[in-house]
């Protein structure tokens, strides 16, 4: 017979294979958007570092925590413990971080100019995702049409296609004078749209955060249960058994 209930083991060991999986999972994702970092930066969002560190994380302690289990050994089980207190500690910090980077972000949105469309529009792939963006969202711009100088593109044409399911709602206007492009183009820029999809990440990412705030509290307390498991059978197995005569 083993030293920790068989039940809580099985859900220990199970819910540390689950994250050992989101571990495996967010370290294919932060591979796949590697390439994409210097984008990442520029729009003010973390270093792909941090990112790894957590991704690695995830997965050596919900190795640690499948060990634990099956061994069965207080040790383990106390640094698991002691890892999941740290986890939840951290992932609070994390989650107040990124509600105060949410709201940094919206005040650089909010008083968004033209030095940091210039720097954006500088990027010959941030262009080209801008105009599939306009082209998608019925937009023009990340500031103002200015963005694009004199010359604007067809993608903030706003013609008959007008009023797409991605429809901001925005309308259309007369091509301003000394510039070149469509004689109407959507009034409404992509600023608007851009900071959407940036605060539902951020949104993610909180509920997230707190998520596994909640996870690694109760993943402290099904290890306090077992470290008092183990310490009873090892106790029990301590004491001689008296003989009876005969």
């Amino acid at each position: 017979m083993g030293k920790i209930n068989g039940c809580l083991k099985c859900l220990f060991v199970f819910f540390n294979v689950i994250y050992a999986i989101l571990g495996c999972v967010l370290t294919y994702g932060l591979l796949k958007i590697t390439g994409y970092s210097q984008q990442i930066s520029m729009v003010g969002g973390p270093s792909l570092a941090w990112g790894w560190v957590f991704a690695i994380g995830v997965l050596g302690i919900s190795c640690l925590g499948i060990y634990a289990g099956i061994s069965e050994k207080g040790l383990i089980i106390k640094i698991f413990a002691g890892f999941m207190v740290a986890g939840m500690v951290v992932m609070m910090i994390i989650g107040i971080i990124v509600v105060v980077e949410r709201n940094q972000i919206k005040e650089q949105f909010d008083s968004a100019s033209s030095e940091l469309a210039e720097s954006l529009m500088a990027n010959d792939e941030i262009r080209a995702e801008l105009e599939e963006l306009q082209r998608t969202t019925k937009c023009c711009g990340v500031v103002s049409y200015k963005d694009w100088g004199g010359n604007i593109p067809d993608s903030c044409s706003c013609g008959s296609g007008y009023g797409s399911s991605y429809n901001l709602g925005s309308g259309c206007k007369a091509r301003p004078q000394g510039t070149s492009g469509p004689s109407q183009i959507y009034s409404q820029t992509c600023g608007d749209f851009i900071y959407s999809y940036v605060h539902l990440m951020f949104q993610g990412c909180m509920a997230f955060c707190f998520g596994l705030a909640v996870t690694a509290l109760f993943g402290l307390l099904i290890s306090i249960l077992m470290i008092h498991q183990v310490r009873r059978h090892d106790g029990t197995a301590g004491f001689p058994i008296a003989m009876k005569g005969f």
